[in-house]
């Protein structure tokens, strides 16, 4: 995850989540399918299990993951974000392949900010263990205010991250161009909340005023549908998946029209454009839709 996290945290931190989780359409609770990565004394299930509270304070932090790993499909959550002051949080929800030199990755990571400040959203994308492909988007709305959705879709054709249906980041396949792609290794799903004011809020120069915790955010409607690993061997590679259908395999042209316009008025940084860090443009920036 971008900048990885920090030891010793020393965030407050609450957040509930709500789970409705399908995969192959099936309803779970939160044990079902998830496991605590840490600190289970600071994680409480609600109503049956359809919900969860997390706790980060000053003895340790908390998160979650799924059991299984998935290989293809699409994995989304709707997210009401810390309100107010928020600077130095940081909200993640990611996948991963929990491998380390040839590590898969696709992250959302909500940057927190001074209030009254936009809500910045950090996407990034490592593939066969190449990284620092970070994007960063204001979002155009208080995230704080409502719950909003927010998608990765990953198929053979392309990755693309949604917030509310509008798509933030593409990422073709183009190994014929010899640029690598997520394709052959499944990840898990990943839920964390942290404290990283180091980096998170103009780089590390804002930081967390805790006259302002405990911090809240919240989560509800979680969804998989995909490729469980382990499960059917041939799952991954089968064509009829609704998720690797000609609809999903390129942006439609609305879909286009609203990912021109979040690069045109609310990206604010693209690795792509930055010269001092690639003074040669990494090649899978020269695709197009």
């Amino acid at each position: 995850m971008g900048m990885g996290l920090r030891n010793g945290f020393l965030l407050i931190l609450s957040c509930v989540v709500t789970l409705s989780l399908s995969v192959w359409g099936r309803p779970a609770t939160f044990l079902e399918d998830f496991r605590i990565t840490w600190s289970d004394s600071h994680i409480r299930q609600i109503d049956g299990g359809r919900a969860i509270q997390l706790v980060l304070d000053q003895n340790s932090g908390c998160g979650f993951a799924s059991k299984r790993q998935y290989l293809f499909g699409r994995v989304s959550m709707k997210i009401k974000l810390i309100p107010g002051d928020s600077a130095g949080t940081v909200t993640a929800f990611y996948m991963n392949s929990d491998t380390d030199a040839v590590r898969d990755e696709l992250d959302f990571e909500f940057l927190g900010n001074r209030t009254g400040q936009p809500y910045t959203v950090q996407t990034n994308i490592y593939a066969h263990g190449k990284g620092d492909r970070e994007q960063r988007v204001n979002l155009w709305f208080d995230p704080a205010a409502d719950f909003h959705t927010y998608s990765i879709m990953w198929n053979h054709h392309q990755i693309v991250f949604y917030v509310d249906e509008v798509p933030i980041r593409v990422y073709k396949n183009n190994e014929a161009r010899n640029i690598p792609y997520l394709k052959l290794q499944p990840m898990g799903v990943y839920s964390t909340l942290w404290e990283a004011d180091d980096w998170a809020t103009r780089g590390g120069l804002e930081k967390i005023d805790w006259t302002k915790a405990p911090f809240l955010a919240y989560y509800k409607d979680f969804d998989i549908e995909g490729c469980p690993v382990p499960g059917p061997a041939n799952c991954a590679t089968n064509s009829r998946n609704w998720w690797e259908g000609t609809a999903y395999q390129a942006l439609n042209a609305m879909e286009a029209k609203r990912y021109r316009w979040v690069r045109m008025n609310h990206m604010i940084y693209d690795y792509c454009t930055d010269k001092s860090r690639y003074p040669v443009t990494p090649p899978e920036c020269m695709s197009i839709i």
